[in-house]
């Protein structure tokens, strides 16, 4: 996600290309059909399938994109049907959102491809939206690709009180994790910083190819107070402790200031910066978190227009 550093060679220039990942193809691919068979069967059962159903007839017949979200996010037959019955009206809702499946398809598509065109070395495994046990939203990695949750992003309005923008501005956020350096993206541990920058990154990419951020949360929770929050950010960036800067939204409510800040010290970066598509690369391929920042121009309360 930075920004604003103009070099002649570098590691990062010098890398070869990733080695390719689960299901990369050279064009974007988004897969819905995980959610065509979950209604199916939902249908099928008056809305009430059993644990073995969902099991049987749902995930051990999905792409081997939804195997994927099932094996990260522990998604069984039993979880789906035991959230179901908790909450009934979350896969009722859901089905809202299918409507809008054709034209998000189409517009990450575009994103994707603009994606491709100011970073050529970019992998693009398919996108699946499935359904799940209500959460996650959506993953993203360097190496099992991108996976959305439909009913929990579905049932996550703060994001965007349009459903279609939510999941096109959520999906090109994740995507962006696709890209990044496996040893950063996927650590466990992280630290403040070293997780902002990750997630901040993908907000900023995500703004350049489909248009917005996707969940940082700015105005009325930020303006004017960027540079106390920032001078606050900056003493805790070695932390391990993440609960106040990451991962501490909920459903109804908004949080994540990690995400923020780092999608603002990206922009710095790529602001400063004279060449522009080997500022793009560099935030990306990003693996050094401090020299990142100390290179990104980025200072807490920073004018970025």
């Amino acid at each position: 996600m930075r920004f604003g550093l103009v070099m002649v060679t570098s590691p990062l220039a010098a890398q070869e290309p990733a080695a390719t990942i689960y299901g990369a193809s050279m064009e974007p691919i988004v897969q819905t059909e995980d959610v065509d068979r979950f209604y199916a069967l939902y249908d099928a059962a008056q809305g009430r399938p059993t644990a073995e159903q969902l099991q049987r007839d749902y995930l051990d017949q999905g792409t081997d994109g939804l195997r994927q979200f099932a094996k990260l996010r522990n998604i069984t037959g039993a979880r789906i049907a035991e959230t179901l019955a908790k909450n009934p009206a979350l896969y009722a809702e859901a089905r809202k959102c299918m409507v809008v499946l054709p034209r998000v398809r189409e517009r990450v598509e575009l994103a994707l491809n603009k994606l491709r065109d100011l970073y050529p070395r970019a992998r693009f495994p398919p996108v699946t939206i499935a359904v799940g046990r209500g959460k996650p939203v959506g993953v993203g990695s360097p190496d099992t690709g991108v996976q959305i949750g439909l009913e929990a992003l579905c049932a996550t309005q703060w994001l965007n009180p349009d459903v279609e923008d939510r999941f096109v501005y959520v999906i090109a956020h994740e995507f962006i994790h696709v890209q990044q350096a496996p040893e950063l993206a996927d650590k466990q541990n992280q630290t403040v910083l070293e997780g902002s920058l990750i997630e901040g990154i993908a907000e900023f990419v995500a703004e350049l190819t489909a248009g917005r951020i996707a969940y940082a949360q700015s105005g009325a929770s930020t303006a004017g107070r960027e540079k106390e929050i920032e001078m606050k950010f900056l003493a805790d960036v070695d932390k391990t402790e993440l609960s106040d800067w990451l991962f501490n939204g909920t459903a109804d409510t908004p949080g994540d200031l990690g995400y923020w800040v780092g999608y603002r010290i990206a922009k710095a970066y790529y602001r400063h910066a004279s060449d522009k598509q080997l500022a793009l690369r560099e935030i990306l391929e990003m693996s050094d978190p401090k020299e990142f920042l100390s290179k990104s121009g980025w200072y807490p309360g920073i004018e970025l227009l």
